[in-house]
């Protein structure tokens, strides 16, 4: 049985919301704390979202590897990150009053040199945290909005939901007076970006693996904030 459509992706955007705020305040920067929060809730959500799709035989449509799963997931991966370089270097240029949004958000995820030491151990959230959330959100929640605007715009209301989920970072993140929009703006482009991907390949499997590298490359490899 299908949890009812309203009252889930109700519950899915303020549980997002709060768990987003509160791992994202400074007070939790760097701290287990704040994987704890920013992992958690999504995984729990996404428990039940699976549960759901498996019943409805779904999930295994969703997520079965299918050849060249690998390329589209890089492919993605790499696109999306070229809109990321692209935003960072026109929006939040060194420098600029706005390059405070990427501090306080690197400075949130931690200390580089202590991500480093714990690699596998951040490959593995991150794992967990892209398949966690397409299954909700890519999954779940499209599924239930295609009922009711149909499956040309449903991955659309998705992405702007998921961007939603993240508007309280806003205040979180911010520096001085002014709003942080960064993590609001990144959630509504890769919303975009791994909706279109779900809803092309009508399959969650490429966007996770673009939504996992993505993550990992702008954490370990290649930070958004501090690049030359």
């Amino acid at each position: 049985m299908r949890p009812p459509r309203v009252a889930f992706l109700a519950m899915t955007v303020v549980v997002t919301g709060i768990a987003s705020y509160l791992a994202f305040s400074p007070s939790r920067a760097g701290s287990p704390a704040f994987w704890a929060l920013a992992a958690g809730p999504p995984v729990a959500l996404a428990v039940v979202a699976a549960a759901w799709a498996a019943r409805d035989e779904l999930l295994r449509e969703w997520l079965s590897p299918r050849w060249g799963d690998f390329t589209r997931g890089v492919v993605g991966a790499v696109g999306f990150f070229a809109l990321a370089w692209a935003f960072v270097r026109l929006v939040t240029p060194a420098g600029s009053p706005r390059e405070i949004w990427l501090v306080s958000l690197y400075g949130q995820i931690g200390d580089p040199r202590v991500l480093q030491a714990h690699a596998p151990a951040v490959a593995a959230v991150v794992i967990v945290v892209a398949l966690a959330e397409e299954v909700l959100w890519r999954g779940m929640v499209t599924q239930l909005l295609a009922e009711r605007v149909g499956s040309h715009a449903a991955w659309v209301w998705a992405a702007g939901l998921y961007a939603l989920a993240y508007v309280p970072t806003m205040w979180a993140l911010r520096a001085g007076q002014g709003f942080n929009p960064v993590l609001a703006i990144a959630a509504l482009g890769g919303g975009l970006v791994w909706g279109a991907m779900a809803r092309g390949f009508r399959r969650l499997a490429p966007g996770v693996l673009a939504h996992a590298l993505f993550d990992w490359a702008v954490i370990m490899m290649f930070p958004l904030w501090g690049m030359k």
